[in-house]
């Protein structure tokens, strides 16, 4: 998909407009979410998700927002936001207000995978850490290797992560694979490495809530 195309991909358990409630999701967080649904049996919820790419024009989420919203409004009893502020300077969470949906709190995925209280206190210390999350570590070509230019101009690194010292790989599942590979990431940014298993944090918490309208 082109960073135009803010069509929804849909990724849900139900045909659309069969479920009560429809999750509208980034896509980078599409196969928690599944999993979450799954593990605990919401067949009433549906998934839908907007194209992960927005994340590298965040200016751009509420208008996407704004419109699989309207799209989709008459067809269920409730629309949820799973998105933190995610770049969007509040934008985001004032559309949410305007259009009466609600969404996840936090600024953004690294905050409520850790638990949005308990990263608040982390960052005062870790301010020069680098995140990434499960999809961040499959997908760090994608988009953060090649994005950055990294892949033709490698010397661009320092200018980028110079002030950085370490990459904390926050892991929702136990995969000795995904580690390995998040390890990689450190190394090519030669940053210390640091996993820290969060699990769905405040993700699972806010849709089991959602779960219940």
């Amino acid at each position: 998909m082109t960073l135009d195309d803010t069509r929804l991909t849909e990724t849900g358990l139900e045909p659309e407009g069969r479920g009560r409630i429809l999750l509208l999701a980034c896509g980078a967080l599409a196969r928690e979410i599944l999993e979450v649904i799954e593990a605990n049996g919401w067949r009433h919820m549906d998934l839908m998700c907007l194209p992960a790419i927005l994340h590298n024009h965040p200016e751009r989420i509420p208008d996407a927002v704004r419109r699989a919203v309207d799209r989709h409004r008459g067809a269920y009893k409730s629309i949820h936001v799973v998105y933190a502020d995610c770049g969007t300077g509040g934008q985001l969470f004032d559309l949410c207000k305007e259009l009466g949906v609600q969404m996840v709190e936090g600024p953004h995925c690294y905050s409520f995978f850790e638990g949005t209280e308990a990263f608040d206190k982390l960052t005062t210390d870790e301010f020069t850490a680098f995140y990434l999350t499960d999809f961040l570590v499959r997908q760090f070509d994608a988009f953060v290797w090649r994005p950055l230019g990294l892949d033709r101009h490698p010397e661009l690194r320092e200018m980028y992560f110079g002030n950085y010292t370490k990459l904390v790989y926050q892991a929702q599942t136990d995969d000795p694979a995904l580690d390995a590979k998040a390890q990689e990431c450190a190394s090519r940014l030669g940053l210390a490495y640091e996993r820290r298993f969060t699990g769905y944090g405040d993700l699972e918490t806010k849709i089991a809530l959602w779960a219940e309208d």
